[in-house]
């Protein structure tokens, strides 16, 4: 699916960023079955992985694995976060169509996540586009702008800065660079505003938005996004995930909710609503006891809703 301006694109990364959230390890068979149940719901990007040392990150220890059977599912870009040229290797061996790099705006978020300050994390998004080049030209690359909105280490975040570091990526080789709100720290205004900024210093590079519901404002930042032209969204199935190096970074946004607001306003996401919900079943199974989260599927869709009726 092409996003247009009655169109948006979900980007599922609970399978990533949710997992490695969340103490306990599903088993492979279990992300297999969560992860077909979200391309069954129609779900067309999906986060499954994230290659990084197991002794690190052991949620992720079968990456690989993962990718190899997300690639058996026809039309569904297969993405996977890389924080690093080695990490990049793995993955691009594993065959993803998609590349993401988390590229802090906090200077202490970046030493605290991937050891590294802002300036090396360009040169390694360097590093990654030359290796992705020369080995596998159609990967897509995209640097995610993290603590874009605020940091829990540092606090604020100079917002020139954040632009800065969004065009460097580009500069670097990046094709994209949206902007995360990884402490849920983002309100509609400031949202509006960062982006509006970093279309006119990027154009057609600006990526996606991905926000934490932290605050309770997770939805109405996504709006705000949308207002501004912004057309693909990262959210987590159940409200899953958070950054393990942020304190108090806790709840993705909803894929449910936000997946359901946007079919309320007529604007396509190109998921099944029903089959989107049902999807929580394998997520549940393969981690019990796990919270999840979600404001639709406690409802209920309204009665009388009807996908792709603006009038509910």
């Amino acid at each position: 699916m092409n996003p247009s301006d009655n169109s948006i694109l979900v980007s599922e990364v609970g399978p990533r960023d949710g997992l490695q959230s969340v103490k306990a390890t599903m088993p492979t068979a279990d992300k297999m079955r969560w992860i077909t149940a979200l391309y069954d719901a129609g779900l067309r990007e999906i986060e499954v992985a994230s290659f990084v040392p197991a002794k690190l990150l052991p949620q992720m220890a079968d990456a690989a694995e993962v990718v190899r059977h997300a690639l058996t599912l026809p039309g569904l870009t297969v993405m996977a976060l890389v924080p690093n040229r080695r990490g990049a290797e793995a993955a691009l061996a594993a065959g993803v169509h998609k590349l993401t790099v988390p590229v802090s705006a906090s200077a202490a978020h970046s030493l605290a996540n991937v050891r590294k300050t802002r300036e090396e994390m360009v040169e390694e998004v360097r590093a990654i586009s030359d290796l992705r080049r020369a080995v596998a030209p159609h990967v897509r690359l995209e640097a995610g702008i993290s603590t874009a909105f605020g940091c829990t280490l540092q606090g604020k975040v100079p917002e020139d800065e954040v632009i800065r570091l969004a065009a460097q990526c580009i500069e670097a080789g990046a094709d994209e660079s949206g902007l995360s709100d990884t402490v849920g720290y983002a309100n509609p205004a400031q949202v509006r505003r960062l982006f509006r900024r970093l279309r006119a210093e990027i154009g057609g590079h600006a990526g996606a938005a991905h926000m934490h519901n932290t605050r309770g404002l997770g939805l109405a930042n996504c709006l705000a996004a949308y207002e501004e032209g912004v057309r693909t969204f990262d959210a987590s199935l159940g409200g899953l995930g958070g950054c393990p190096y942020a304190p108090g970074a806790s709840g993705n946004v909803v894929t449910e909710d936000l997946a359901f607001m946007f079919e309320a306003m007529g604007v396509s996401t190109g998921v099944d609503l029903e089959k989107l919900m049902a999807a929580r079943l394998p997520l549940i199974a393969g981690l019990p006891g796990e919270p999840v989260y979600g404001m639709t599927p406690e409802a209920g869709l309204p009665k009388g809703f009807v996908q792709g009726n603006m009038n509910v």
